[in-house]
């Protein structure tokens, strides 16, 4: 089930990288290239995973000592979690030239759900 979603999210994945590629001169939008399609992929990650930080560094600022410990707990276990999902779902493409675009998908697509995630629970 979670393959199929993965795989479902690969064509939103790009369309999002392919806008985080045009920086370098890569033409994400139409990247032919593997090698471009994982640097795409990877920045696309990179812009989401910098978005979490900004939206976690927010929330922890406006809970309390108690609260904040917890949240911190909870995000080193989800981070935890996140790489470990990843590696699992990724696994068939493992030595493969099309793992880092996969790995780095499934990165950004449980990263942006905990965005959402922690702006829910700030409301």
């Amino acid at each position: 089930m979670i393959r199929l979603i993965a795989i479902a999210a690969l064509p939103l994945l790009l369309a999002t990288a392919a806008q985080a590629g045009e920086a370098d001169g890569i033409d994400c939008k139409n990247a032919v290239a593997q090698q471009e399609m994982n640097i795409c992929a990877d920045k696309d990650f990179q812009a989401a995973d910098g978005q979490l930080n900004a939206v976690y560094k927010k929330t922890m600022a406006d809970l309390d000592d108690h609260s904040r410990d917890l949240l911190r707990a909870a995000q080193r276990e989800w981070v935890k979690f996140r790489d470990a999902e990843c590696t699992y779902l990724s696994a068939q493409n493992e030595g493969g030239s099309i793992y880092p675009m996969v790995y780095s998908g499934c990165l950004t697509t449980l990263t942006r759900e905990r965005i959402k995630q922690l702006k829910a629970g700030q409301s």
